[in-house]
């Protein structure tokens, strides 16, 4: 476990000042099995004023899930652990492959989003184990 954190390690480490600032803005935290969970404050608002490109309903960086809302995380809450899951395996390398799938499926004109292979495998993950 202890080498899973420090693979992902730099997201995580990446992530805390963004966490930090929600957590400071009135947002709730939880540490719930190694992962720190912020939701709420006014994370929502400055999410609005990001390109529409960047939005986010809930994002993961390593260890660190950041959702605009606590519904929001406690939705989406099974699909971002497998998100980091896959930060423990590719460690520092997710952000270059996520964005690499993203290139593809863009450049087949698809979405780049949910043909995403990393949201896929999320999406898949969650289906199985509620379906």
């Amino acid at each position: 476990m202890l080498l899973r954190h420090a693979w992902a390690s730099p997201c995580t480490l990446a992530a805390l000042p963004l966490a930090l600032a929600c957590i400071l803005s009135g947002a709730s935290v939880r540490l719930a099995s190694g992962v720190l969970e912020v939701a709420g404050g006014r994370t929502a608002s400055w999410v609005s004023r990001l390109p529409r490109s960047l939005r986010f309903s809930v994002i993961t960086f390593g260890h660190v899930i950041l959702a605009d809302t606590d519904v929001a995380l406690e939705s989406h809450r099974e699909h971002e652990r497998v998100h980091v899951r896959q930060y423990e395996r590719w460690g520092i390398l997710f952000i270059p492959l996520y964005g690499g799938s993203c290139l593809i499926q863009l450049l087949r004109g698809l979405d780049p989003y949910t043909d995403n292979h990393f949201e896929r495998q999320a999406c898949n993950a969650v289906k199985h184990k509620t379906g």
